[in-house]
């Protein structure tokens, strides 16, 4: 069986219930750097250590409700982790062939970059995302 070649961790989506209070957290306290954000059509702030990134996404008013899934209806909002592969579409091919089901995408980001969701054995919601163009 073929193997998707993950160059790094992109990122990690956190849901956020207060921006301001998380910048002070991951800007103000850990000294990330505050990064530009594409222009996706909802609210969100990224931070960067180094090549990794922190995606704050706005909490849904829906979260703690029972049966509530966070990234059921639009898992880019939802937390999850983000790997970099090279190549989107070799990487789409081998998850496909494995038989895992690609939940969402692939598609393109406001950025340029291209990524679809998968989940891992544990239900863990798993990006795989190449750089933006």
């Amino acid at each position: 069986m073929d193997k998707l070649q993950v160059q790094t961790i992109d990122h990690v989506t956190v849901v956020s219930a207060d921006f301001e209070k998380s910048r002070n957290f991951y800007h103000g306290l850990l000294g990330m750097k505050e990064e530009k954000r594409p222009d996706f059509p909802f609210p969100g702030r990224w931070f960067s250590a180094g090549e990794t990134m922190i995606h704050l996404n706005p909490q849904s008013p829906e979260a703690g409700k029972p049966g509530w899934d966070s990234g059921a209806m639009d898992p880019p909002r939802g937390p999850h982790i983000a790997f970099r592969v090279s190549d989107i579409d070799a990487a789409a091919k081998v998850i496909s062939e494995a038989g895992v089901e690609i939940e969402f995408g692939p598609r393109s980001r406001p950025d340029g970059a291209a990524q679809f969701y998968i989940r891992d054995p544990d239900g863990h919601l798993i990006e795989i995302c190449n750089q933006p163009s």
